[in-house]
This record gives structure tokens, C-alpha cells and sequence, in this order.
């Protein structure tokens, strides 16, 4: 009964080193989601902006001649993954692994992976990478989104990919994070646009002030993906690390629970003993 009592005594005390780390990661996955969740707001502002000028343009004018809007005749996508760099986050980076199987399924594909998790699942399946150059998701910046940017319009220009999909899950709330296929090359004008007079005078014309801007605007899109991708993961983290505080201490009442038990059964046993034995004497 004594080495019992003192198996179920160690087990408390792992279970709650266990528990402190789980409140620790928890309590940093709260900051650090607030901070992406800051700089989606912070940069969301600019890109807008270019997306109205690019509306604008298609809106204003009659034929626009710009090698971003003409589909190749390759037949081969090319996907920018964004994943997580840890596990330990629910079920966010399988969810977005497979909504990318699911959107390449019997189409030949190549993909841009973002995130250590992404790499590492592509190259198990030995899926074609075009680069390795961004495994650490949480190191990105807006000029590293402009090199992802110059490297993806680069390829569709020389028609190395006829369709170019950004996938990264949608950070909706903290308890929901929506595993999204984007595609955004080449740049769909809506069918239902309505003509109208321009306000705005592009120099040197409206054809080469779109062409200059569709990298940017894609820029802009990677990085608003990267942040929601970011905010997604530790939110995800944060329901999971929640989830596992709650369960350790759970598991500590009822090892308590136990433990009372035990030593409840040791006490009664050695009384009975003593009494037996007094019994005996007599």
C-alpha cells in the first residue's frame, strides 16, 4: 500500500510540472496572438488601397493588355502552403496540409512551402518544391512577402504555371480558424463590373500602373495570409494548451481522490492490525 501511495504521490507531482508548462505556453500563445492580430490590422489599410486601384483601373477602362490577367495552357498549379513551424497546436497545421490534398487532388502541382511543418510534409510525399528559402513561418517579413511575391510572378510570366492558390487558414475567432485555398494568379476581374469614368489620371497609362502594382497587391495578400496564418496557430495553441491545463487538473483531482483513498485504506488496515494484535494479547 506505502509504494502505491507513493506512485500515485510522484504522478501528482509530474502531472502538475506538465500542467505549469501548459499554462506557461498558453499564456504565450495569448501575447503573441494579440500581436499578429495587431499587424493584420496595421497593414491591412495599404493593401486595400492597391486592390481599389487595381478595381479602379479594371473598372475605367475598356481593354486592359496585362500578362497577369491570361491563363496559360501549362495545366500545372503552383500552391504557396503557409504552416506552423511547432505542433502542439490542435489540429491547425493537418487541416491545412489536407485542404491542399484535397485541392490538388489528380492535378499535377508544384508548391512554395512556408512554415518547417510544410516543408517537412512535402518533402515525406516527395512533392515538387520550387524553393525551401521560407521554413520559418514566424521569422517573415513584409520584404521577405515581396521576395515570395517576385519569385511566384516571375514563374507565371514565364508560364512555368498556368494558376497560382495561396493557402493559409483564416483566423475567424479563437475558437475557429478556417483552413482556406485562395487563388490569385492569374487576377480575376469580376464579370459584373460596371464601366464608368476614371477620377484618377495614371501616368505613363493604366496598363503599366497595373502591371507594376499586381506584385505588391500580391505581397500584400502573402503577407495578410502569413498574419492570419500566425494568429491562426496561436490561437489554435491557445485553445489546445486550455484544453490540456483543464485536463491535468482534472487529472490531479482524482489522483488526489486516490491518494485519499489509499491512505485512508493504509490508516484503517494498521487500526485494525493494532487491534487485532491488543486482542490477541488478552
Amino acid at each position: 500500500m506505502a509504494g502505491s501511495m507513493k506512485e500515485i504521490k510522484l504522478r501528482i507531482k509530474s502531472v502538475e510540472s506538465t500542467m505549469q508548462i501548459t499554462k506557461a505556453m498558453e499564456l504565450v500563445a495569448s501575447s503573441k496572438l494579440r500581436r499578429a492580430k495587431e499587424r493584420v490590422e496595421h497593414s491591412r489599410p495599404y493593401f486595400e488601397t492597391l486592390y481599389a486601384t487595381l478595381f479602379d483601373i479594371a473598372a475605367t477602362q475598356e481593354h486592359v493588355d496585362s500578362p497577369y490577367l491570361a491563363r496559360q495552357t501549362t495545366h500545372r498549379r503552383l500552391y504557396i502552403v503557409i504552416a506552423g513551424d511547432r505542433g502542439l497546436a490542435g489540429g491547425y497545421n493537418a487541416n491545412i496540409l489536407k485542404a491542399v490534398q484535397a485541392d490538388a487532388d489528380g492535378q499535377e502541382y508544384s508548391v512554395l512551402p512556408i512554415g518547417k511543418k510544410a516543408v517537412e510534409y512535402f518533402a515525406r510525399h516527395q512533392v515538387s518544391m520550387i524553393t525551401q528559402a521560407f521554413a520559418e513561418a514566424g521569422d517573415l517579413s513584409v520584404s521577405d512577402s515581396f521576395e515570395i511575391s517576385r519569385i511566384v510572378c516571375q514563374k507565371f510570366l514565364a508560364g512555368d504555371f498556368d494558376e497560382i492558390r495561396l493557402c493559409f487558414t483564416q483566423f475567424v475567432s479563437m475558437l475557429t480558424q478556417t483552413a482556406t485555398v485562395l487563388p490569385i494568379l492569374p487576377f480575376e476581374v469580376p464579370k459584373d463590373i460596371k464601366k464608368r469614368q476614371s477620377l484618377m489620371l495614371y501616368e505613363p497609362d493604366p496598363t503599366a500602373v497595373f502591371n507594376d502594382i499586381i506584385p505588391e497587391y500580391l505581397a500584400g495578400m502573402i503577407y495578410g495570409a502569413l498574419c492570419e496564418s500566425v494568429a491562426s496557430e496561436q490561437g489554435a495553441r491557445r485553445t489546445a494548451m486550455d484544453a490540456a491545463t483543464k485536463n491535468a487538473g482534472e487529472m490531479i483531482e482524482h489522483l488526489n481522490l486516490y491518494y485519499n483513498r489509499a491512505r485512508q485504506a493504509a490508516i484503517t488496515q494498521e487500526i485494525t492490525e493494532i487491534v487485532a494484535g491488543a486482542d490477541a494479547e488478552s
